[in-house]
């Protein structure tokens, strides 16, 4: 079973931009999931599907450096906990962002394989949706 899930997009906006749409609650919460998050080593943030299509995700930061944020990640009801690290680079003219979702075989026995084939097509999804989201906000100004 496969343990880490990796993704990368190259997005045509700057640095700046991608890093405020995967730190800033307000923006997370437009593009994603309804969040109580900062950025910041130690906080206890919470997601929240805005449909209740899945269990909120909580989890801790535990880095927040310019351009690389990592937290745990633990789908409430479930004991195993995760790991998410995004990393962003200059990349052209836009970003390069890095995706990193580890730990998956914390879950025990088949839940792994299903929860790794949730999170692989959510992150697609995820990709989807904050590139949706940049171009808007790049269109609205």
């Amino acid at each position: 079973m496969n343990d880490v899930i990796t993704k990368e997009h190259v997005f045509n906006h700057t640095i700046d931009k991608v890093w405020s749409a995967i730190t800033k609650a307000d923006e997370i919460s437009t593009w994603f999931l309804a969040a109580d998050f900062k950025a910041e080593k130690g906080y206890q943030y919470t997601f929240k599907s805005k449909d209740d299509h899945c269990e909120p995700i909580l989890g801790e930061v535990l880095e927040a450096t310019p351009y690389t944020l990592v937290y745990t990640w633990v789908v409430e009801g479930t004991e195993a906990i995760t790991k998410v690290t995004w990393n962003l680079e200059p990349f052209k003219d836009g970003t390069r962002l890095n995706l990193e979702h580890s730990g998956i075989a914390n879950y025990k026995g088949e839940t792994a394989v299903t929860m790794f084939e949730n999170f692989n097509g959510g992150w697609d999804n995820c990709f989807n949706l904050l590139s949706n989201y940049l171009q808007e906000l790049v269109h609205a100004g």
